[in-house]
């Protein structure tokens, strides 16, 4: 059996990959996955990169509520038996992945209960992301949210080195730039990180992990009781 960057497909019996055969494809960034309210067509296995789920309101406000990397997959609502989501799903770091059709996958995982089983724990792990999202969002303070998205994204690129852009952190952290910057230098002051235009370098994890507390974790820790 080949070998799979992607954490999900690393952990399927042979039987189940072969049922889905995705293929390599490169995702540039802002590549978009989903659309709101619009028909999911395919279903990306990441390798590589990181993807923003954005929930957006009805004034086009816009919010990130999750991240995806090499330990997921888009396409969670059809694993749940959809076909749509409201919300919006694109490339914020460029990478690869692995794709399958939305009506292939519905079809392998009418054929395999292990298959369905190990999905529906991912979609239970995402939605737990998302719950703490929610919370970070009306409980943390502003150091401890970038703390915890700094952590995320850095868990799911292999170097030091996040191109996390002060844009993507204002949709991450639902605040201003400027506050994005403001709270930027004081990591930087701190020897953290050390920040630069289009990106940042983890200097002290241990420190920001510390700073995030117990708004880091949850998700994490789900992922290993479920997948491993």
């Amino acid at each position: 059996m080949a070998h799979h960057c992607n954490r999900l497909l690393a952990a399927l019996s042979s039987a189940d990959l072969a049922l889905l055969e995705p293929e390599p494809v490169i995702l540039e960034r802002r590549f978009v996955f989903e659309t709101p309210n619009k028909s999911v067509d395919n279903i990306y296995f990441m390798e590589s990169g990181v993807a923003s789920v954005v929930a957006v309101n009805g004034r086009g406000e816009r919010i990130e509520v999750g991240l995806i990397g090499c330990e997921g997959m888009s396409g969670v609502t059809v694993v749940m038996g959809n076909h749509r989501s409201p919300h919006s799903t694109y490339m914020q770091i460029a990478g690869e992945a692995r794709v399958i059709s939305a009506a292939a996958l519905r079809k392998a995982l009418a054929k395999s209960t292990s298959l369905q089983t190990l999905l529906l724990h991912f979609a239970q792990v995402f939605m737990t992301q998302c719950a703490q999202t929610a919370v970070a969002n009306g409980r943390a303070k502003l150091d401890e949210r970038l703390a915890r998205w700094i952590l995320m994204a850095h868990d799911r690129i292999a170097d030091d080195e996040v191109p996390l852009t002060h844009e993507f952190l204002s949709v991450m952290l639902g605040v201003r730039r400027a506050s994005v910057t403001v709270a930027l230098d004081g990591f930087k002051k701190r020897n953290l990180i050390d920040a630069r235009r289009g990106g940042i370098t983890v200097l002290n994890r241990k420190a920001i992990e510390k700073i995030a507390g117990g708004f880091y974790g949850v998700p994490e820790t789900e992922y290993q009781r479920l997948i491993g």
